[in-house]
Formats: structure tokens, C-alpha cells, sequence
């Protein structure tokens, strides 16, 4: 594989069998996560390649037990000289945070009733949840896995939800257009960075739904408003139940709006997740805990 530039976004030091160590890395480069291993890594290297930094590698791409692997030959860190932007290097091409934000204060104002409006602005209006929500990514690796990728994500089922509502007359628009953009709202809480993200402990003990709910019970509580209202309680049912149902303790969708969610968010996650797929043929997807077809292949390959 040709010499490219890399953000090391995850880095594990291990021991081989004979004793030296390696380095077990996740790079990064626009919206692709790949795996590397550093053979004989030496202690001036541990110290260099660390979390976050940009570095370019150059190495031998294989396949190990269905993942592909690049082994690295050679590595470097980026210089000035190089004149690489990390976050231009760790987002996903064309993105860009402003438009997609300016694009979401829009279509806020889609939802008409008072109750859910104080919720989301108390929420959005607060600069340091407004902070992590624009840069962090929607999760560590299945999809939207890159800097502003979790407002990517809130825009995007914005947009389906806005697209699908006038085909269902009965479902109450403010209930789904709220949980779209409060559902994932405690992933700022569960994961700790922008760049190389990571769970915390409340993320890992508590989880992100959960979280989400905490932040709307705590918004309600500013604006004084009933964490039992009818509207609050429905919004934290449909946030509740956008997960796998298949565990008999979740919260299964029991609403038209919790239902709609549910399906908007299953459809653009998996889909996006596919789109981040860059091995040919049938690969394996933890996601979808499956193999998944990715492409044809070109006539005359």
C-alpha cells in the first residue's frame, strides 16, 4: 500500500511470543477506520505514536480472520511541512459542521408545540453540550464513526423524518421530530473525546439511552416542567425503544411515533455502516453480526 497520512485514533501495546513488543493501531483517515500492527516497536516509537497524532505509514495490506490488516513497513510523524489538518483528515469528505448546524437550527423550528420546544432549546442552547454535539462522532466504529458524525447523524433523521410525516396523518410529527434530535443526545456524556473517542464510565455503566433520558428529565426540571407531562413521557418512550427489541428488560416501542423512530434510526444507521464498508466481496459486519454484500465487481475483474 502506498505512503498516505493517518490520525492514530486507538493504540495497543502487546507481547509476541518471542518476547519484543508490538503495536496493535486504529487509524483513521476521513470517515475509514483501519487496523495496523507495528512489529518491534522501540521505546522512541511508543512515545511518538500515540493517540492523535498524524503520522504517515506506509505497509502491506492483508487479510486476517476476515479483517483487513495493514502491516506497517514504515512510519513517520507529519510535519509541519506536510501541512495536514487533523480534523480535515478524520472528517468525512464534503461535511462541514457550520452548514450542517445552521441546517438543524432550521428545522428546529418544525416543532410547534411549547413544551417540546422549551425542552430542545434548553438543551441546544447550552454552549458546552453545543460544543460536543457538533464535533463528536456518533459512536467508536460501526457508523458515523468521525469527527461531527453525530451531527451528520441528527440531521440526517431529521431530514427522513420531515420527508415521511406527511404520509402518516396520525402520528404526532413533534413527538418524532424531538426524539430525533434529543435520542442521541447522551452520547456527549458517553463517549470522552472528539478525536480518539472513548467510553466513559457513566457511558459505560449507565449507556447513552439512559443518559438521554437523564438530560431531558433535567431540562424539564429547569424549564419547570412536569417530567410526567404527557409529552415528556411520550418523547422518553420513543427515545426508550430505538434499540434491539429482542431483550425481554428493553422498552418496546407501544406509539405510532415510537415505531417511525424506531425504523428511522435502525434504517440510517445500518445503511451508513454499509457505506463504511471498504472490503470487497462478503465481509463480515459485527453490526449486522453477518456476512454483507458490499458490491458487484467491474466486468472484466
Amino acid at each position: 500500500m502506498e505512503a498516505d497520512f493517518y490520525m492514530i485514533r486507538e493504540r495497543e501495546i502487546k507481547q509476541a511470543a518471542n518476547g519484543s513488543l508490538y503495536a496493535n493501531f486504529t487509524l483513521q483517515q476521513q470517515h475509514n477506520l483501519l487496523s495496523a500492527r507495528l512489529w518491534d516497536i522501540t521505546d522512541d516509537q511508543q512515545q511518538k505514536f500515540v493517540p492523535k497524532s498524524v503520522v504517515k505509514v506506509e505497509g502491506a495490506l492483508e487479510t486476517f480472520r476476515s479483517k483487513q490488516m495493514l502491516t506497517i513497513k514504515k512510519i513517520r510523524l507529519a510535519t509541519e511541512d506536510d501541512q495536514i489538518n487533523r480534523t480535515e483528515l478524520i472528517s468525512k469528505p464534503g461535511l462541514s459542521r457550520e452548514d450542517l448546524w445552521h441546517e438543524l437550527r432550521m428545522m428546529m423550528d418544525d416543532i410547534e408545540s411549547p413544551t417540546l420546544q422549551q425542552l430542545v432549546k434548553e438543551i441546544y442552547s447550552n454552549r458546552g453540550i453545543r460544543e460536543k454535539l457538533t464535533t463528536y462522532p456518533a459512536g467508536k466504529t460501526y457508523h458515523h464513526a468521525y469527527y461531527a458524525g453525530l451531527l451528520e447523524q441528527i440531521v440526517e433523521l431529521m431530514t427522513a423524518a420531515l420527508q415521511l410525516l406527511p404520509l402518516y396523518k396520525t402520528i404526532n410529527g413533534d413527538i418524532v421530530l424531538a426524539a430525533c434530535l434529543l435520542g442521541d443526545i447522551g452520547k456527549i456524556q458517553a463517549l470522552n473525546d472528539p478525536l480518539t473517542p472513548e467510553y466513559t464510565t457513566v457511558g459505560e455503566l449507565i449507556g447513552q439511552v439512559v443518559l438521554s433520558i437523564e438530560m431531558i428529565n433535567q431540562a424539564a426540571q429547569q424549564q419547570k416542567i412536569d417530567v410526567l407531562n404527557k409529552e415528556v413521557v411520550q418523547l422518553k418512550h420513543t427515545i426508550l425503544g430505538q434499540y434491539d427489541q429482542t431483550e425481554e428488560t428493553s422498552v418496546k416501542p407501544k406509539t405510532a411515533e415510537a415505531i417511525l423512530y424506531f425504523y428511522l434510526k435502525r434504517m440510517n444507521t445500518e445503511l451508513r455502516a454499509l457505506e463504511q464498508v471498504n472490503e470487497e466481496g462478503f465481509p463480515y459486519i459485527p453490526l449486522f453480526k453477518r456476512k454483507m454484500f458490499t458490491h458487484f465487481e467491474e466486468e472484466g475483474e
